[in-house]
């Protein structure tokens, strides 16, 4: 049975949206996830919510504990991860409010843990590919609603995590650039990391909420800012996920 983890998810946990919905505390062999597991049905399917920095957004991206939330979504039996993510545009052409599908990441964090590995069996090392990171088939449902729900979006894109939790410097955002970055953000790595490593397929959707700082006619990026552009577009990914959510086997 489909059963979808959904982390971050904004707006979702609306009584109108997630019907039956009760909250469950829980613990992992990586210690606690960020908030309590929220279950529910959304259009018949189960699913479970979890806020990424808590339910009052109390946690900095380095202090998320991505292997207990992943772990945590894996014990509540979730066949699938469907992520949200507020992100930075690095490209002229992902405007403020357009939704990315993204398809690569870079990880340019430095003090996560990144893996589920942390020791090896004796002569049997666990390297897991990732080549490709995302989910191909809930991608092309993404892609598809989109399309159907006639959003500015993009059905492809880099994104490359920072640590934070302050935004990049002029230097900074220029090499990400030239690395062939097309978003970025605080959370994408090591979360999508993780879900591989754990065998839950995981695709994330990026709303674009600034252009960083590369751009020079544009003020620098600002939270009450990227707050602004997610809340006057939040509606649009509910639309967005809760119409590819019944359609995930």
């Amino acid at each position: 049975m489909t059963k979808i983890g959904i982390i971050g998810g904004s707006g979702l946990d609306n009584p109108e949206i997630l019907k039956n919905a009760a909250d469950r505390t829980v613990s992992t062999g990586w210690g606690d996830p960020s908030c309590p597991l929220k279950e529910g049905t959304i259009a018949g399917t189960e699913v479970v919510l979890i806020g990424r920095h808590g339910r009052e957004h109390t946690i900095p991206p380095t202090r998320v504990n991505y292997r207990a939330n992943i772990q945590a979504l894996k014990d509540a039996g979730c066949t699938h991860i469907l992520a949200t993510t507020a992100v930075g545009s690095l490209r002229e052409e992902i405007g403020r409010g357009h939704f990315v599908v993204l398809d690569q990441f870079i990880d340019f964090t430095r003090h996560r843990p990144i893996t589920f590995f942390e020791t090896f069996e004796p002569h049997t090392p666990v390297h897991t590919p990732m080549a490709e990171p995302f989910d191909n088939a809930m991608r092309g449902l993404l892609i598809k609603k989109s399309e159907e729900l006639g959003l500015d979006y993009h059905p492809k894109g880099t994104v490359i995590t920072i640590e934070g939790p302050r935004f990049s410097t002029k230097a900074e955002s220029a090499m990400f650039r030239a690395w062939g970055a097309d978003v970025i953000n605080m959370s994408i790595a090591p979360e999508a990391i993780l879900a591989v490593e754990a065998g839950v397929p995981y695709a994330a959707v990026a709303m674009s909420t600034d252009y960083d700082c590369w751009k020079e006619d544009e003020e620098p990026v600002s939270w009450e800012a990227v707050l602004e552009v997610f809340q006057s577009n939040v509606e649009k990914m509910i639309s967005l996920l809760t119409s590819v959510i019944p359609e995930i086997k």
